[in-house]
């Protein structure tokens, strides 16, 4: 091909929304990923979305095989992985199928041409091929032969062929780092070390980046290179974080804020699991994580540990928590401390196991027998996940009673910049372990004055001997008691408990607007979303206000205060109106409309505006 000087200077550009797709065994995950760490380690904001298919490994070239990565950066507040794309990176026909739709008319596909077969484009239900029909003439369109191209680099280095393709997703890297001016170093010192005791494999991965991203620089079709400039962050140290992670250091964090040791009982589920991995990697701050046979022997286990004076966690997904269930019920009627993670997908059953959903909330809410009341609280970004797992811990040990966090695929596996925290600026974490006193004078449900919390005696404190069980307890001594009168009065107890908890809670707000003609209602992982659209919104002189709810059983005591100075409330949700529900069983005399999508997608910024638009109007 003909040769192009590049500009002197690269075109400069607010934003970018880039998206790597291919087969589930083509890398585009770590391509996405190292892609977001570079621009990161720039001082670009970032928020990513990986997406990928709930098979192990898909049939090759087949439609619902595609995994792919997206991800948005930014000199500018980046608060969604974005919608429509200004780059889509294809691997093969099934990826560029599913995918063009996304991608804005007049932009850029970068295509691995050696992989349009006839078979390949059989496979993606393609009757001609889309390089040569015209389909595809609304597009920049940059056809590369990737596989071929790999292979050439790599033909003195003694390899053999599946080592060498699998490099591919290297070349296409490296093209795009030439597009957007990004540096190759952070990745080639990710290869060092990351193949450390295979140098060879490091090579050839660091050749193959190295050819994409000159031979980027000799196409016509590239006339010049984009650049994102660094983004206006508070200062501080950052790095990249996903949801998973943050959640597992919120718990590391709080543990060693409260002073106990950490245990998680849990069994591994899809979109959970990584909350184990990373907590198995930190035993030198005296975790303790138990791969438990199945669900229940997870949540028992940890509340066994919690009866021995550990800080318990649990981690799971919805068909997960179904099976906890009556363990749950048993934590609760113990009084004792336990924080149950539920990273939600979409349902019912095995539904889509890699797909997003806020499928558990009534399940959170009521999904026990008898009353059965806990906490609920819902993460709402990647990084503030770390929040609050942090702040479900507190929850739990300061008033003796389980505490469910939610979170999504959506938050746990994407990704954003997250400002390093110190322990000794997180806020104290007290817990009602007994250190001494007169045994004599105690008993087993004495109660806080202002939580109504229990005190927490561990087995084989002398003279503080007491009974467990998920028996009824006599309301003082902890015997097990069938007397009507006071089975009632535990049950009341235990939810005025639950209830209490307004009184260490933030008030809700309403961001952009406190009053007017909309209240943009949502919770959990839908915040970026929600915030986008309502901020354009507020850009255009709408009078619309956005309160998220992180809190939400018991609900913050000004909830009923904010919903009063708006004409109009929307609860916008990716289920079919759980929260809704809530609310109107909580507020009966208010008015509440829904925008709800169960597609295992998040919401997309301009399909909100929109439906926002309609409302006000």
């Amino acid at each position: 091909m003909a040769t192009t000087i590049k500009n002197s200077q690269p075109e400069i550009l607010e934003n970018v929304v880039i998206r790597f797709v291919g087969d589930s065994g083509d890398g585009m995950q770590l391509t996405g990923m190292q892609f977001t760490d570079t621009s990161a380690m720039f001082g670009n904001d970032v928020a990513t979305f990986p997406n990928y298919p709930s098979e192990i490994r898909a049939p090759q070239g087949s439609l619902y095989g595609v995994s792919g990565f997206q991800v948005h950066i930014g000199s500018v507040e980046i608060s969604t992985p974005g919608e429509d794309l200004d780059l889509l990176v294809c691997m093969n026909p099934a990826a560029l199928k599913t995918n063009l739709s996304a991608l804005k008319a007049g932009h850029t596909i970068i295509i691995d041409t050696d992989s349009f077969t006839k078979k390949n484009l059989e496979k993606a239900l393609y009757a001609s091929n889309p390089l040569e029909d015209g389909s595809l003439n609304n597009y920049r369109v940059i056809e590369v032969a990737m596989t071929s191209l790999t292979k050439v680099a790599l033909k003195d280095m003694g390899l053999d062929n599946k080592s060498i393709t699998r490099s591919k997703n290297m070349f296409a890297l490296g093209m795009v780092y030439w597009m957007y001016d990004r540096d190759m170093n952070y990745t080639l010192e990710f290869f060092a070390k990351k193949f450390a005791k295979k140098p060879i494999i490091a090579e050839a991965n660091s050749k193959v980046l190295k050819t994409g991203f000159y031979f980027a620089e000799t196409l016509e079709l590239i006339p010049n290179s984009f650049s994102i400039s660094p983004s206006k962050m508070p200062k501080g140290t950052y790095r990249i974080i996903n949801g998973n992670q943050a959640t597992a250091w919120g718990f590391l964090a709080a543990a060693e804020k409260s002073g106990l040791e950490l245990f998680l009982g849990s069994y591994p589920i899809t979109p959970a699991s990584d909350i184990l991995h990373e907590l198995v990697k930190h035993k030198h701050f005296g975790v303790k994580a138990f791969q438990a046979e199945d669900e229940i022997a997870g949540i028992t286990s940890s509340i066994g540990a919690s009866f021995a004076g550990d800080f318990a966690i649990t981690t799971t997904s919805g068909p997960g928590l179904a099976l906890k269930g009556e363990a749950i019920g048993l934590a609760m009627i113990l009084e004792l401390p336990l924080v149950i993670v539920n990273v939600q997908r979409g349902g019912p059953s095995t539904g889509l196991p890699t797909k997003t959903e806020q499928s558990d909330l009534l399940q959170a809410m009521y999904g026990r027998n008898g009353e059965s009341p806990l906490i609920v609280i819902a993460a709402s970004t990647p990084a503030n996940c770390f929040d609050w797992a942090y702040e479900a811990a507190r929850l739990t040990l300061e008033h003796m009673t389980p505490v469910l966090l939610l979170t999504d695929g959506y938050i746990a596996n994407g990704s954003e910049p997250w400002k390093i925290k110190s322990i000794k600026d997180m806020p104290p974490i007290t817990h009602k372990q007994i250190k001494g006193g007169d045994p004599e004078k105690w008993n087993v449900y004495d109660r806080d004055s202002v939580t109504l919390a229990r005190e927490w005696a561990i087995p084989g404190t002398k003279g503080f001997e007491h009974r467990v069980g998920g028996l009824e307890k006599d309301k003082t001594t902890g015997n097990v008691s069938y007397i009507p009168e006071n089975h009632e009065y535990m049950t009341n107890i235990r939810a005025e408990k639950v209830q209490r908890v307004q009184n260490s809670i933030p008030d809700l707000k309403a961001d952009f607007n406190d009053e007017g003609d909309l209240l943009i209602i949502g919770w959990g992982g839908t915040f970026g979303s929600l915030h986008s659209a309502a901020k354009q919104l507020s850009d255009e002189d709408y009078k619309v206000g956005h309160a998220h709810f992180n809190y939400i059983n018991p609900f913050p005591k000004n909830t009923a205060e904010v919903f009063s100075k708006f004409k109009k409330i929307v609860v916008c949700e990716l289920n079919n109106g759980q929260l809704a529900f809530i609310l109107r069983g909580k507020f009966p005399n208010i008015e509440f409309s829904q925008y709800n999508k169960v597609q295992g997608l998040p919401f997309g910024a301009s399909e909100l505006t929109k439906k926002f638009k309609t409302l006000i109007k």
